[in-house]
């Protein structure tokens, strides 16, 4: 692992995704966890305060070793048991159908095989379980698309593996998800 990706890269997400218009999306989302609870790219902790009394347990996967030591911090101050586990989406370490609800935030663009991914959250997820996610992707719009497409290179060395490009809701759907409600939109 390179120096940049160990040792600054952390630093950099940790003072990007705790911005408080992105809390404001945790706010909506990470409430509506249920029982127990795998998060996909747990990374400093950032969402365990939005977590209610409703969840049993949060297991928190994370590849990252200086992410994981942020999120000690947090899970010493959460109001639900949290397990932190060192891992990647790829190969999730929870026996087949053990959780009731996966948590993703600003996480599938950056998992090196996404379809693996979603078919290991299929294999951990209970029947009748729930995928929550808030995630950014490929646009709509063709002109904010070419730009994705021509930044993306670039942008996947600095950003940690991250792809502006990716077609998130393509690849649920493929996963085999279905959505009881899906909302799409620009950021202010």
């Amino acid at each position: 692992m390179s120096f940049y990706r160990e040792h600054i890269l952390p630093s950099l997400l940790q003072l990007t995704m705790r911005r408080s218009d992105l809390a404001e999306y945790r706010a909506r989302l990470i409430p509506q966890a249920t029982g127990r609870v795998l998060e996909i790219g747990i990374g400093s902790g950032l969402n365990l305060p939005f977590y209610s009394s409703n969840v049993d347990r949060v297991f928190g996967l994370e590849p990252s070793p200086k992410l994981l030591t942020m999120a000690r911090n947090m899970v010493n101050k959460s109001v639900v048991p949290v397990e932190l586990i060192e891992g990647s989406a790829e190969a999730v370490p929870l026996d087949r159908h053990s959780v009731d609800t996966v948590v993703t935030t600003w996480t599938l663009c950056s998992i090196p095989d996404a379809a693996s991914s979603l078919q290991e959250i299929r294999r951990v997820l209970r029947p009748g379980g729930r995928l929550l996610f808030v995630e950014h992707g490929l646009s709509p719009d063709p002109d904010v698309r070419a730009w994705q497409n021509r930044i993306t290179p670039f942008w996947k060395r600095i950003g940690g593996g991250c792809h502006l490009n990716r077609p998130i809701d393509s690849f649920l759907k493929t996963g085999g998800f279905r959505f009881d409600r899906l909302d799409m939109g620009y950021m202010k």
